[in-house]
């Protein structure tokens, strides 16, 4: 028997292991996450996992200090898939159920060369940036984005920083670009920004407190009179 039979292979394949420990039952140990009941229509530690062929195995940072592209994006990837199998109204319910579970702790970005990871926030809190991310720039520049991301770094090493940028510049021809102090708020402080407004000589005055200088978030205001106009 030949013992180089894989060498005649012709045809990509792939094998992954993953520590499954989830007693096959849907959600994680029997209990939603996100506490949306969403959850608890999938296995939740296959489609985590799976995610991470892609956020870890394909593109993988150089310094765990950055792992928040690893867990965030996978955590994400829950949001996608219940979107996907059941509605955009689902997706929408989990992902925001999760955000009870953001500590605030430490920033997400922990020190480089080190060895340290950030916070345990790059689950839940990086999941909900890149949902933040996804509504700044629309779903169809989302898409695109993520699609040309993994075929940038497609087996690649990286860093948050060089992922920040991408994201900046590819958005820097639409009209929703996305702006460095976003990511400088929310990966590298635990800060909570507040909208602080006020009526003066008629007119209504709006702004950003508790954030980085120079920090950009667009916002949808809806504004109702007295008569409910």
């Amino acid at each position: 028997m030949a013992t180089n039979w894989w060498k005649r292979r012709t045809q990509a394949w792939n094998t992954s292991a993953i520590a499954y420990g989830n007693g096959y039952q849907n959600g994680y140990l029997g209990t939603d996450r996100s506490g949306s009941g969403r959850g608890m229509s999938w296995d939740y530690i296959i489609i985590h996992e799976s995610a991470h062929e892609w956020f870890a195995n394909s593109i993988t940072t150089a310094d765990i200090a950055d792992m928040w592209l690893h867990e965030g994006f996978a955590c994400y990837s829950e949001t996608i898939y219940t979107e996907c199998q059941q509605s955009k109204e689902a997706g929408e319910d989990y992902v925001v159920g999760l955000r009870p579970a953001i500590r605030n702790d430490r920033p997400m970005i922990g020190p480089y060369c080190v060895n340290e990871e950030g916070s345990g926030d790059m689950y839940t809190k990086g999941a909900n940036l890149i949902h933040m991310i996804r509504h700044i720039v629309g779903d169809s520049t989302f898409k695109a984005m993520l699609l040309e991301m993994n075929k940038r770094f497609y087996h690649k090493t990286t860093s948050s920083g060089e992922i920040e940028d991408f994201m900046i510049n590819f958005t820097e021809r639409t009209k929703r670009r996305l702006n460095e102090s976003i990511f400088d708020q929310y990966l590298r402080t635990t800060q909570v920004p507040t909208l602080e407004w006020g009526v003066y000589k008629k007119k209504l005055w709006m702004r950003w407190g508790n954030c980085v200088n120079g920090f950009a978030l667009p916002m949808n205001i809806t504004m109702v009179s007295r008569n409910g106009k």
